[in-house]
């Protein structure tokens, strides 16, 4: 019999790497065809081990699932960064590698950044998705989130709608 274990826990410096390699994934999946390519592949050349090294030691809150000692996705979340919003907290990112999307794990990372959010004073929060990225709207509206606004983000010259969720 061989043992799995899943667990959902605050990042180490020792992970930048691994998140770094989801997030390259994850964005790829989740971007490639919305995005214009030279952008996306700017945008995730930014966020390499250093740029996540340097998050972790600033204390940004950033929750990873550990499936076996080994990082296959993240959230990182705060307070909202719309304060025309009435939602205290924000969740920034949820990312999970292509093959450990669609099975619940994206569910138990908005949960586990939420608690947190939660217990930290932050009872509300939003988050973001391009209106584009059927998978993450879907998602999103499945946890119960209701579009709250809409507003325009630049890529390349290129403007792509973004829809914010809010979770009371």
């Amino acid at each position: 019999m061989v043992d799995t274990v899943i667990t959902i826990r605050n990042a180490r410096m020792a992970d930048a790497h691994d998140i770094a390699d989801v997030h390259d994934a994850a964005w790829r999946d989740a971007y490639r065809g919305i995005i214009p390519g030279r952008e996306l592949e700017r945008m995730i050349a930014r966020r390499g081990p250093k740029w996540w090294q340097s998050a972790i030691k600033r204390g940004s809150r950033i929750v990873v699932l550990d499936f076996d000692e080994s990082i296959e996705g993240y959230a990182s979340y705060g307070p909202n960064r719309v304060p025309t919003l009435p939602f205290q907290g924000e969740i920034y990112e949820i990312y999970l590698a292509p093959e450990f999307q669609g099975l619940g794990f994206g569910r138990r990372l908005f949960q586990a950044a939420r608690e947190d959010l939660a217990q930290h004073g932050y009872g509300s929060v939003l988050v973001w998705a391009l209106a584009d990225n059927e998978r993450a709207l879907q998602f999103y509206r499945g946890l119960g989130g209701r579009v709250i606004r809409e507003a325009q983000e630049k890529f390349a010259g290129e403007f792509r709608k973004r829809i914010a969720f809010g979770f009371d």
